[in-house]
C-alpha cells in the first residue's frame, strides 16, 4: 500500500503476538486527516489489537507507526493522549457514582486549591457539549444515565483530553436507531471540524452510511483498502471472509413466517408461556412489570428495545438467574422456583448477553467451557470422562469454527467473538425445546453472524421456540416472526413482522410512541 497524502495515521508491518496466538501479521493502516475511516474484519482479524497498539495500550513486536507525520513507534498511552489520540472502548470505563462532569475531568481535574472546582468542571463540560453536539447534563450521576448518554460521556471524556484522532470500538452495539443517527451527526461534525475518526464495527450498513474509507483485515493482515463511495456490504463482507456471505440485511433470507405469527399467551400449542411476570427493582417498583407473552413451536419472537428497559431481567428470570413472580410455563410445566439445572433438564437453553459474567469461566479451557452446566452428562463414576469431553469439544470447535482450535487453551486466550462462539455452540448443542438467545451475535463477525442466524432459523424450523433479545434492531427484524418492544419494563407493542420496520419500532423503543 502507498502512504495516503495528508495521512493522520500510517502504520506499517505491525506484528503482535500473545503467546502462540499471532494477532497482527504485518498489518498496515492508512487514515487520511479529516476522514471517518471504518476498520472491519472477522473476529480475531486483529482490529482491536491494532488500535490498542495505536493508542499505546500494547507495544508492537515489529513495525512502525506514524501519527501526523511523526514517528511514534513504541509510544505509551500517555504519549498517545498527549498527541491527541483517544480510544473509546466497547465496554464503558465510567465511575457510576460520580457525576458526568466528574467523570469527564477525572485525572485532569479543574481544582480550586486542593479540591475539585465542580462549577468550573460543569461549565467546561457544558461548553464542550455545546461545541460537539454531545448533549448530556454535567450534574447528572452516571448511574442514572441511559446507555446512549453514557456513551456520550465516554466520547466527551476523550475529547476533553484534546483528542483529534478518535478511535471507537463497536460504538453502536447498545444504541437505538435514533441514538445511532445522533452519533453519526456527532462524528460528521468532528470530521468537518478537522478531526479524524477510526470506527471499528461489524455492522456493514453502518460502514456504508457514515464512513469515507474502509480498511479490511483478515487473519491479522490488511487485505484491502477502498473508498466507501461505490462499496457495497456484500463486497466488504467478501473481502472480510474470502467468500460470499448471506447478510442479515438481506431481507429475503429471513425465511418464511411461521404459522404461529399471531399467537397470544395461553393459545393452544404454545411452547413457552410467560404470565404477568414481575421482577422487583430498587430504583423503580419493577424492572419487569407484568409481562405476558407466548411462543409457539416453530416461532422466533424478537424482543426489541434500548438496553436497560427490562430485557436483561426478563431473560434472566426465565433462565432462573433472578427471582421473579408470575408464571413461566414450558410445555405446561411452571418453572418458577425451579433451579437452573432443572430448567435445562426440562428443555430450556440460554445464550446469556454477558458472556464473561454469565457464559464462561475464562480460566477454564475451551473444552471445559463447552460442557458448563452439563458436566453431569460427561462423567465416568465420580470424575469427568476427559476423552468424551475432548471429543465433544473437537466436534463443536469444528462445527462452529472456533479459533484457535486447541480445546486445551483457556477461554480468555480467545478473541471476544470466538468466546461468544463457545457459548453459542454449547447452548445450541443441547437437547432443548426453548432457546433464550440474548444478544447472540454481539461482537462477532459477519461470517459468524451468518452461521448463528442460520442455526436460529434451523431451530425454529425444527419446531423449537426461540426468544431472541437483541439491541441490534436489524437482527430482530431479519429473524423474528413477531416483534415485541420493551420500554420501562413493559411490553408496549407486539407487531407481526410485516408491520415491524425501523420507522415503526424505533420510536416505540425510545418511548416516543406507545401502541394504542
Amino acid at each position: 500500500m502507498t502512504e495516503t497524502t495528508g495521512s493522520a495515521i500510517a502504520l506499517r508491518g505491525i506484528e503482535k503476538s500473545f503467546g502462540p496466538v499471532l494477532a497482527n501479521r504485518g498489518a498496515d493502516l492508512d487514515v487520511a486527516a479529516g476522514e471517518i475511516h471504518a476498520l472491519v474484519g472477522e473476529n480475531g482479524a486483529g482490529k482491536s489489537t491494532l488500535m490498542r497498539i495505536l493508542s499505546g495500550m500494547y507495544g508492537a513486536d515489529a513495525g512502525t507507526m506514524m501519527v501526523n507525520g511523526r514517528d511514534v513507534t513504541g509510544w505509551t498511552t500517555s504519549d498517545a493522549i498527549a498527541a491527541g489520540v483517544g480510544m473509546v472502548h466497547q465496554h464503558f470505563m465510567l465511575v457510576p457514582t460520580l457525576t458526568v462532569a466528574e467523570n469527564v475531568v477525572l485525572g485532569s481535574e479543574i481544582t480550586r486549591g486542593p479540591v475539585l472546582d465542580r462549577a468550573a468542571a460543569e461549565e467546561a463540560v457544558r461548553a464542550l457539549s455545546a461545541r460537539t453536539g454531545l448533549a448530556v447534563p454535567p450534574d447528572r450521576l452516571v448511574a442514572d444515565l441511559s446507555v446512549g448518554e453514557a456513551q456520550r460521556v465516554e466520547i466527551l471524556k476523550t475529547l476533553y483530553r484534546g483528542a483529534t484522532i478518535l478511535i471507537l470500538d463497536e460504538p453502536t452495539a447498545v444504541l437505538s436507531p435514533p441514538e445511532v443517527r445522533e452519533l453519526w451527526q456527532v462524528l460528521r461534525s468532528l470530521r468537518d471540524a478537522g478531526g479524524t475518526v477510526v470506527l471499528i464495527t461489524h455492522k456493514l450498513d453502518e460502514v456504508i452510511d457514515v464512513s469515507d474509507a474502509i480498511t479490511v483485515m483478515r487473519q491479522g493482515r490488511t487485505v484491502a483498502r477502498m473508498p466507501t463511495r461505490g462499496a457495497t456490504p456484500q463486497a466488504i463482507a467478501r473481502a472480510m471472509v474470502g467468500r460470499d456471505v448471506a447478510l442479515a440485511l438481506d431481507a429475503d433470507l429471513a425465511g418464511p413466517v411461521s404459522s404461529g405469527g399471531a399467537v397470544s399467551p395461553g393459545a393452544a400449542g404454545t411452547l413457552l408461556e410467560v404470565r404477568t411476570l414481575c421482577v422487583a427493582g430498587t430504583r423503580r417498583a419493577a424492572l419487569v412489570d407484568e409481562v405476558s407473552f407466548g411462543i409457539e413451536p416453530g416461532e422466533i419472537l424478537g424482543i426489541a428495545g434500548v438496553e436497560g428497559n427490562g430485557q436483561t431481567e426478563l431473560v434472566e428470570a426465565i433462565a432462573g438467574l433472578r427471582h421473579a413472580t408470575g408464571a413461566i410455563l414450558l410445555g405446561g410445566r411452571d418453572l418458577v422456583g425451579a433451579s437452573v439445572r432443572e430448567r435445562g433438564d426440562a428443555g430450556l437453553s440460554h445464550i446469556p448477553e454477558d458472556r464473561h459474567e454469565r457464559g464462561l469461566v475464562l480460566d477454564y479451557s475451551v473444552a471445559e467451557n463447552l460442557i458448563l452446566g452439563q458436566q453431569h452428562r460427561f462423567t465416568r463414576g465420580p470424575t469427568l470422562d476427559m476423552d468424551r469431553v475432548l471429543a465433544h469439544a473437537r466436534t463443536l470447535i469444528g462445527a462452529y469454527d472456533i479459533r484457535p482450535t486447541d480445546p486445551a487453551l483457556p477461554a480468555r486466550a480467545l478473541s471476544g467473538g470466538n468466546q461468544q462462539k463457545i457459548v453459542v455452540a454449547r447452548e445450541m448443542a443441547r437437547d432443548f425445546k426453548v432457546l433464550l438467545a440474548a444478544q447472540p451475535t454481539r461482537g462477532v463477525d459477519v461470517g459468524a453472524i451468518e452461521f448463528i442466524h442460520a442455526r436460529l432459523r434451523e431451530a425454529r424450523d425444527q419446531g423449537k421456540a426461540v426468544l431472541l433479545v437483541s439491541a441490534d434492531l436489524s437482527e430482530v427484524l431479519a429473524l423474528a416472526d413477531r416483534v415485541a418492544v420493551m420500554y420501562g419494563g413493559r411490553i408496549v407493542a407486539v407487531l407481526p413482522r410485516g408491520e415491524a420496520t425501523p420507522d415503526t419500532v424505533g420510536p416505540l423503543m425510545t418511548g416516543a410512541e406507545r401502541a394504542a
